[in-house]
């Protein structure tokens, strides 16, 4: 019998996330940890007349890839992949990762080089959601390995992600819940939107960005899960200032601590790290556009209520902002465009405020408007 949480779950990602009707050609990506997940989505898809195809890997996937791979295949696109983003009408990631930490020891040339060859999948994700032509979801599925990247126990960690989801035993309607959590953030993006100059001060940032021209975007489990958070593409010229991310970033597996940047006309001028200082510096080198800001958020997801090493439900901890180094989302006006994009987080919940226009909008982790 499937736990009613996974059914929750997937009515969230089938009904509200990608809205799937009849005659939509549907792409599941999920490792083998996740099969009681992609079955649960596989027949909902059916229930609602789509085509279900699912994409997956096997455990050390990755692994294999990068022992064996010559630089030609790091650098071909999977032919499947490459259609399920081009051509199908509706995409759901599922992360499942059985070891986060595989790739710790790969050369991060190689991992820079790989995503530059799947950055057309990551553009085409971009371009077509933009367009309207592609519902895209990315969540994960709790695994051991998740859990114990948030030090947790399995069941603890499963019982705090499906609360984060509102997909939990508490929340009757998990499609009702999150139109509440749209409705409410929209006032706060329908104020934001128009105005021109952002800044942030406290203890960790001082920064200075513009959003004049630009879109903020409301989230509310139409793209993640677990989601919530407020979002734009800064003008890629404007970011002025610093900022010293409290939070570990991820990529690919591989952790780096202690990131600090300083931005002069939009660009990082200076990136310095406590570890793994070298993957920082290869990623923001990947091209052109990495060293500009493709994304500005803040979180509002206070059902998060600690970090856990995972940037999908990191980066919506609630009283914190994030920036992504990199791609920016087409939707939001963002012109910026680099094979990367890399979320780092840091906290607002003490001491800190943001200023929108001189006015203030935001104050130790709460909107004041």
């Amino acid at each position: 019998m499937t736990d009613l949480r996974i059914q929750k779950f997937a009515q969230i990602l089938v009904d509200h996330s990608t809205a799937v009707k009849p005659g939509d050609k549907v792409a599941i990506t999920a490792s083998t940890a996740a099969e009681t997940a992609v079955k649960a989505l596989y027949e909902l898809v059916l229930e609602r007349g789509g085509y279900p195809h699912t994409l997956i890997d096997f455990a050390g996937e990755n692994e294999s890839f990068y022992a064996h791979a010559s630089d030609e295949q790091i650098d071909f696109v999977p032919l499947f992949h490459k259609m399920a983003f081009e051509e199908f009408d509706v995409l759901i990631k599922l992360r499942s990762e059985v070891n986060t930490r595989a790739l710790t020891n790969v050369n991060a040339a190689r991992v820079a080089r790989r995503g530059k060859a799947m950055s057309s999948l990551t553009r085409a994700q971009m371009e077509r959601g933009a367009a309207g032509s592609l519902r895209w979801m990315s969540t994960l599925f709790p695994t051991p390995a998740y859990a114990m990247e948030a030090d947790m126990g399995v069941a603890e960690y499963e019982d705090f992600f499906f609360r984060a989801c509102h997909a939990d035993e508490d929340t009757p309607d998990p499609v009702a819940y999150w139109q509440g959590v749209k409705d409410e953030q929209q006032r706060i993006v329908d104020w934001i939107n128009g105005h021109n100059q952002v800044t942030l001060k406290g203890p960790n940032v001082d920064l200075s960005l513009s959003m004049r021209g630009r879109t903020f975007i409301n989230c509310f489990g139409d793209k993640n899960l677990p989601d919530g958070e407020i979002f734009t593409g800064p003008v890629e010229e404007s970011a002025q200032g610093w900022v010293r991310y409290t939070y570990p970033a991820v990529y690919q597996g591989r952790v780096v601590e202690g990131i600090e940047l300083n931005f002069e006309a939009g660009q990082v001028v200076k990136a310095i790290a406590l570890k793994n200082e070298d993957l920082l510096l290869a990623m923001i080198n990947s091209d052109a556009g990495a060293r500009y800001i493709g994304e500005f958020a803040i979180g509002t997801n206070f059902g998060i209520t600690r970090f856990t090493r995972n940037i999908l439900l990191d980066e919506k901890i609630g009283g914190s902002f994030h920036m992504a180094l990199g791609a920016g989302y087409p939707e939001t006006g963002s012109k910026n465009k680099s094979a990367i994009h890399w979320d780092m987080i840091c906290d607002l919940r003490q001491d800190s405020e943001i200023r929108v226009d001189g006015e203030l909008f935001y104050s130790n982790g709460k909107f004041v408007i």
